[in-house]
């Protein structure tokens, strides 16, 4: 996200469009070109809520790929991922009209027609592909909802979602034969789910690295140093890696790739990652060792990017200290910046000597700390110490309750919507 006051936040409002756009395109071309006509009401609205929901379900497969570069041109990968969460899920939608809408067609002839319509075994299995489809799409919707779901558990259940999409886009190839459109949505489905299941999460499009060392930088929190193995990734401060942990000598890995922000880039391509003990694979993380090897992806956001020349107002709360450490490890203050770091107790700050440190030696950089513990910190005693408060680009790094609460205060103060920039990394 960008500080600049006026073409760049217009130019990140219109990527945030971009997805959404995708999925829509996708969708009215599909229904367009399958319009029906000379059909009763019933019939017709059951074609058009089929295709429809067919034009969704595509968008979402091509809003999952995992790869940076598409990441950027749709807004990021945080916003993809939400607009292939809505896309599924008003998918599932459309489709479970279909067939009500095909039975209640059937009920203007006569009600046993419509309970045919409904009744999967007296259908032939074209159909059964349809009926198929539709229940993995439910079981795969059901278990997205299920926040307290083990990860793993919950990912395995995640990939009945593609395989409903397979199962009904095979129904309506059985149904239509080799129409362009079809073959079309076909080919951007299975480039989708193999880019997504070969290239990002078997790992074959990933960067290799090594850990060359870890610190503790607080209580539950490690920051692991990473040196390329091969082509180094381009990042740059603000930005997040998603990272699988490979074994060592003495430590296992879970495998999995999580997000990690970088906390650290050098002129060799070395990063450095800060992990908090949240759950089950970040806990075994603490005790990552030199010389374990590890595949990132990415990167990937854009939260630093631009700055700009207006004065800053950063604001961290815990873990989200990490872009703005990179930032100042990387490049300093080239503006007057306010950093408000927010942690619970002393043991939680990390890297709080080297801020402070920072502070001293740099006159555009002032620290304003606080140990605010487990509460909400005073909003507006720490805003009143921020002067110039209505010229300052705000960028805000935290948990949500946080980020809330300073919103919301910037606002009543003054502050302009288009100046607020936060990123949540609260996707899986």
């Amino acid at each position: 996200m960008s500080a600049e006051p006026t073409s760049t936040p217009t130019r990140a409002a219109a990527h945030r469009l971009v997805a959404p756009a995708a999925a829509l395109s996708i969708t009215v071309a599909s229904v367009w070109w399958a319009f029906p006509q000379g059909l009763t009401a019933w019939r017709s609205a059951a074609i058009v809520a089929a295709w429809a929901g067919t034009g969704l379900l595509v968008a979402s497969l091509l809003l999952m790929v995992r790869e940076a570069h598409l990441a950027r041109l749709l807004g990021g990968l945080e916003l993809s991922y939400r607009w292939h969460h809505r896309c599924g899920v008003i998918a599932y939608l459309l489709l479970l009209c279909h067939p009500l809408a095909l039975a209640l067609d059937g009920w203007a002839e006569a009600p046993h027609l419509a309970w045919q319509t409904l009744d999967p075994r007296a259908q032939s299995w074209p159909l059964w592909l349809g009926w198929a489809g539709l229940l993995s799409l439910m079981l795969g919707l059901a278990t997205t909802f299920a926040v307290h779901l083990p990860y793993r558990r919950w990912r395995s259940f995640h990939f009945v979602l593609g395989g409903g999409v397979v199962l009904g886009l095979a129904h309506v190839y059985v149904l239509l034969g080799n129409e362009r459109l079809l073959l079309a949505l076909l080919l951007v489905a299975a480039l989708a789910l193999g880019w997504r299941l070969l290239a990002s999460d078997l790992g074959l499009a990933a960067h290799p690295y090594r850990v060359t060392q870890v610190e503790k930088p607080a209580a539950g929190m490690i920051e692991a140093s990473l040196a390329p193995c091969a082509a180094a990734l381009a990042a740059t401060p603000g930005q997040f890696v998603l990272a699988a942990f490979g074994d060592g000598a003495s430590y296992h890995g879970c495998g999995e790739y999580h997000p990690f922000t970088v906390s650290g880039i050098d002129r060799q391509g070395r990063l450095r990652v800060c992990i908090k003990a949240l759950g089950p694979c970040s806990q075994r993380l603490q005790d990552v060792e030199a010389g374990v090897l590890v595949r990132l992806e990415g990167p990937f956001g854009s939260f630093l990017d631009d700055l700009g020349c207006a004065p800053q107002l950063w604001v961290a709360g815990g873990i989200g200290i990490t872009p703005f450490i990179a930032q100042l490890r990387a490049q300093g203050c080239r503006q007057a910046t306010t950093l408000i770091y927010l942690y619970r107790q002393a043991s939680n700050a990390a890297f709080l000597e080297e801020l402070a440190a920072v502070a001293r030696e740099d006159p555009l950089f002032e620290l304003l700390a606080d140990a605010s513990g487990e509460a909400l910190p005073d909003v507006d005693r720490l805003l009143a110490s921020v002067s110039r408060l209505g010229e300052r680009q705000v960028h805000l790094c935290g948990p949500q309750a946080l980020l809330a609460a300073f919103t919301t205060a910037l606002r009543q103060r003054g502050v302009a919507a288009a100046a607020i920039h936060f990123e949540s990394f609260d996707f899986r």
